[in-house]
């Protein structure tokens, strides 16, 4: 489950870095057309870099927030299980005890 959530949130930052990569391309596209000031299109970068940061680090937050309450949920239910078991044994192990054992037959064996 861990690698699940791993590899998704790998994933999204191999996202974030291609798409760090092609705004960074039309910005320079933008400034050799003479469309944008280079120092505007670093600007620019920089916000949309720093936005994109601030959002994946939102996601992370979360992602882990759920991840965490879904374990927390999967462990009350084992826990719960578990102790329905325990007392499902325990109680066979009553009436096994209870239960006296065969009479011997003629042969001298149960």
């Amino acid at each position: 489950m861990f690698e699940i959530i791993k590899k998704t949130l790998l994933a999204g930052v191999g996202a974030a870095v291609v798409t760090k990569e092609k705004v960074q391309d039309a910005l320079d596209d933008y400034v050799r057309q003479g469309k944008l000031k280079a120092d505007d299109a670093r600007i620019i970068a920089e916000k949309i870099a720093e936005r994109g940061k601030r959002e994946f680090d939102e996601l992370s937050q979360q992602a882990s927030a759920k991840a965490a309450d879904l374990f927390n949920r999967h462990d009350s239910a084992v826990t719960a299980r578990l102790a329905a078991l325990e007392a499902r044994v325990s109680a066979l192990e009553a009436a096994a005890n209870a239960v006296p054992p065969p009479a011997p037959t003629r042969n001298g064996e149960p």
